[in-house]
């Protein structure tokens, strides 16, 4: 809990005007008009995590990320309860935590490791190896207040990665290094997961998050929202009210639809083992379902179709039927599949419809964002990417057939 001080003033006061002021407040015994107003940062936090796990805080600006960060390194007391942390932390949670901008980045190294509880011992055996990793060399025995950002936070997470703590604690500082430098820090996070410790993560950048945490803590506004899968937690984060992988609308207290067709259920599944895919991965391919009813005998010719939008309200794409058929009364699957490496990583929600486009165009049922699935990139190995780490921008991202050749 902070206490917020305000002061109670409406306007700027010349030097004559402020000493008349406090004459007439002591005066009248109402020396100080200022207010404090008590704000909680974060309140009824309650969790678990275990040796080895990989954990992802999100959660919108303000949301109490930080603040929890801050006191699961030491740094912040907290006002009630406590954090028992079993193991030594590694931190870094702002660029060039723990540095002195006049000493040299050879001196700093020195200084932050014993910061961090590294012996000198300990520090002078892994020197070269985090000047390495933060490539610096050429400028390791200049004073750090010459640095730039990024050759800042290159060496405040080389050497807060090389610690080899069993808790390894990270805002989002990694957004100052470039694409190759993340590329490092992501496979030292992963290096540090394997090896049985944990990894507590703070990324605004989904698909960084996706790539290294199975596990997830949703924030809001100081109170654990949701804790659990990844994927599901960060549909739920773009959409609240909260859309599945399958939806049975039959157990909705109304039809949806009209007098003629009602939507019956949906879902998005794996083709390979008929499984939901709520995560998919970028190369695996899927299938949208939706099962609806005819209700009586006409001659409207129907089109089903899929509406694909992305996180932020984009329209992807709209797929259906090719060819309007006449139907008679009964149940009805339709199905469209997407083929790996079509989608670009991100979330996408998928609305069901029904249509008919005789005299005018006639919808009989339009579910949006009915269905949800999250795309995951792994990164490494995912074709086109060469190496690159960094966001791919596009709806869709196709293997398309290349052909380079030398000009004769």
């Amino acid at each position: 809990m902070y206490r917020i001080r305000s002061e109670e003033k409406k306007r700027y006061l010349t030097l004559r005007d402020e000493l008349a002021e406090g004459f007439r407040k002591l005066w009248n015994g109402k020396l100080d008009q200022s207010t404090t107003e008590e704000f909680w940062a974060l309140k009824d936090i309650n969790f678990d995590i275990y040796p080895g796990e990989v954990v992802g805080i999100i959660g919108r600006n303000g949301a109490g990320k930080s603040t929890l960060l801050k006191i699961l390194s030491r740094i912040t007391p907290p006002t009630k309860g406590e954090a028992i942390l079993g193991g030594r932390v590694g931190s870094l949670l702002e660029v060039g935590t723990g540095f002195h901008p006049e000493l040299t980045g050879r001196e700093n190294i020195y200084l932050s490791g014993a910061i961090l509880g590294m012996t000198r011992a300990e520090i002078k055996r892994k020197f070269d190896e985090i000047v390495a990793f933060a490539d610096i060399e050429k400028f390791i025995d200049t004073p750090v207040k010459r640095y730039s950002s990024g050759m800042y936070v290159r060496l405040a997470f080389g050497v807060a990665a090389h610690l080899e703590p069993e808790i390894l604690i990270v805002d989002e500082v990694l957004a100052v290094g470039d694409a190759q430098f993340q590329k490092k820090c992501l496979g030292k996070m992963g290096e540090v997961a394997k090896g049985g410790r944990t990894v507590l993560f703070v990324s605004h950048s989904m698909p960084m998050i996706t790539s290294l945490c199975p596990k997830c803590i949703l924030l809001d506004a100081g109170r654990i929202s949701q804790m659990g899968s990844t994927s599901d937690l960060i549909i739920y984060y773009f959409n609240p009210e909260s859309s599945p992988a399958s939806v049975d609308f039959t157990k909705f207290p109304q039809p949806i639809g009209d007098e003629y067709a009602i939507l019956l259920a949906g879902s998005v599944n794996k083709i390979d083992f008929e499984k939901l895919a709520t995560e998919v991965q970028i190369q695996e391919p899927i299938k949208v379902q939706m099962k609806y009813r005819i209700l009586q005998k006409t001659h409207i010719k129907f089109v089903p179709n899929f509406h694909f939008y992305q996180s932020d309200g984009t329209c992807a794409f709209v797929s259906s039927d090719q060819e309007a058929k006449i139907m008679d009364p009964g149940d009805y699957i339709a199905e469209c599949r997407i083929p790996g490496n079509f989608l670009n990583e991100g979330v996408y929600f998928v609305g069901l419809a029904l249509s008919s486009f005789e005299s005018t165009v006639k919808v009989h049922f339009y579910e949006k964002n009915t269905l949800s699935f999250n795309v995951k990139d792994p990164i490494e190995g995912t074709p086109g990417r060469n190496g690159y780490i960094g966001p791919i921008p596009g709806v869709v991202r196709p293997q398309l057939k290349w052909n380079v050749a030398e000009m004769l």
